[in-house]
């Protein structure tokens, strides 16, 4: 794939992930070829402490806003980056197949859970970045304590969208258990994690709100019950309350703000209890061939006048603009409406080790 090249829609490549890859699982996508890479594993790395500017780095990515911070990053610096351009799934899957000569130099995609099982699996460098001091108390929060990765910026994996031109007699829901009342039966959407990358934190995001992953079954057993329907990603979950269909959909809050913003008549409920925080994650190579390089470009892009910048300036159109801002300084054009909103940050090494169980739970009892 050329520089900066793109070979994927930004809304697909932010929600698609393989129904294969979902439900075996991220652990066994990474072992499936042969295991986990087989040195350096500890996270130490073997290339020159120097960054060779022409040569640059390799950054593979699922962000809307890559092609722009790659090019800004290297007209600021001189440095090269080549960009592979592409969904979750794809990237990662390139990344269990390049296992032992990884050529990869920098991962950027959403989502702590995941990041954290690329990490157990020896797969990233753990290094002390200059950012933390950058960072407000939430972004400090979602900063794991190996800094085997860093928060690019927040969402809410789920929140509550709805017609502003049709609210049904029985009124707008305050909170995730107002769902499950008989007056709105038939009423909700969501997401399937087969498919969409939001909904597994979201999905693991409500069982710590309720209090463990047994609370949390019950409650998609209740919603299932009283009519949730299941669409693949945000799109579709989105539409169906757009077109009437569906009077409530449940899907990631940056693309319910991007549908506002090209006119769809949709607000947005933030429950009272909680919102799961949706981080973006950005993350080196354990063993990659352009480490310093990389170190220059992950302190960059967590930077207010670097990557934060093109970030916050980005196509107000897209769901990606609509982060919230875990850096200092930081404020983005692309307006959210949050500011009363509880996020809930996941206890991601619990939520990572019962990842394969619990989306094979729900797609045999609540998709099926």
């Amino acid at each position: 794939m050329g520089l900066f090249s793109s070979s994927w829609q930004m809304q697909r490549k932010k929600t698609c992930l393989s129904f294969v890859f979902s439900l075996v699982g991220l652990t066994a996508l990474l072992t499936a070829c042969g295991g986990t890479p087989t040195a350096q594993t500890t996270g130490s790395s073997t290339t020159s402490a120097t960054c060779n500017k022409s040569t640059g780095l390799t950054l593979y990515s699922a962000q809307g806003y890559d092609s722009d911070t790659a090019k800004a990053f290297q007209q600021q610096t001189g440095i090269t980056v080549k960009l592979v351009d592409d969904s979750t799934g794809n990237l990662l899957a390139k990344i269990s197949a390049e296992r032992n000569n990884p050529q990869w130099d920098v991962i950027w995609f959403d989502g702590d859970v995941t990041m954290r099982t690329l990490d157990n699996q020896g797969y990233l460098l753990k290094w002390d970045s200059s950012a933390p001091s950058n960072y407000h108390a939430q972004g400090k929060d979602l900063i794991p304590a190996d800094h085997s990765y860093y928060p690019t910026g927040v969402t809410a994996a789920g929140a509550i969208a709805y017609n502003t031109r049709h609210i049904p007699a029985s009124g707008l829901p305050r909170d995730w258990s107002d769902l499950l009342k008989p007056q709105y039966r038939n009423m909700v959407a969501e997401n399937d994690p087969a498919f969409s990358g939001p909904a597994y934190p979201f999905i693991a995001g409500m069982a710590q709100v309720l209090g463990g992953e047994q609370q949390g079954k019950n409650y998609f057993t209740q919603l299932k019950a009283n009519g949730d329907k299941i669409f693949q990603t945000n799109g579709p979950t989105l539409n169906s309350v757009e077109t009437g269909a569906r009077e409530f959909a449940i899907a990631q809050d940056s693309a319910v703000y991007a549908e506002i913003k090209t006119g769809q008549p949709l607000g947005i409920i933030y429950p009272t209890s909680g919102v799961a925080a949706l981080a973006s994650e950005i993350g080196i190579s354990a063993n990659g061939p352009h480490t310093a390089c990389a170190k220059q470009f992950v302190n960059w892009v967590l930077s207010a006048n670097g990557g934060q910048s093109v970030m916050s300036h980005f196509d107000i159109t897209s769901g990606d603009a609509y982060f919230r801002p875990l850096i200092k300084g930081v404020v983005p054009q692309a307006k959210r409406q949050d500011s009363a909103a509880k996020f809930v940050a996941l206890d991601v090494a619990k939520w990572a080790d019962a990842e394969n169980e619990l989306k094979q739970w729900f797609h045999n009892n609540i998709v099926q």
